[in-house]
């Protein structure tokens, strides 16, 4: 996942469910002619669209739209090679995801033996 470090200049991300492109650009310091072109090139941002197109991005989103900041900008990734660092992010996430519910299922497969047994 993205270094915390890489984003110390950036204001905090306030506690609210949804943000405004306005919003998010401020947030991320990228214009929101960037932000909907990113939409275009990376399939994991992808904001809620409401009434007239309007967008409004999680929080998820907004994390996300850091990273590929970094990418782009500071590590000097292309589009697509930080397409392919997020894609095999999430890859690795979810493989995580996967073991951890594999041992929490093994668990209570154990526990309800020894319940049987009993």
């Amino acid at each position: 996942m993205l270094d915390s470090g890489n984003n110390n200049e950036l204001p905090p991300i306030p506690g609210k469910r949804y943000f405004t492109i306005g919003e998010v650009s401020t947030l991320c310091e990228v214009k929101p002619h960037v932000l909907r072109y990113w939409e275009q090139e990376f399939p994991n941002l992808s904001p809620v669209k409401r009434r007239g197109n309007r967008r409004y991005y999680q929080r998820q989103d907004v994390i996300i739209i850091r990273q590929i900041r970094s990418l782009l900008y500071e590590q000097g990734f292309t589009i697509g090679g930080a397409r392919q660092r997020l894609s095999s992010e999430d890859a690795k996430e979810d493989q995580t995801q996967f073991r951890l519910l594999i041992r929490q299922t093994i668990v209570e497969l154990e526990d309800v033996l020894r319940v049987l047994k009993s």
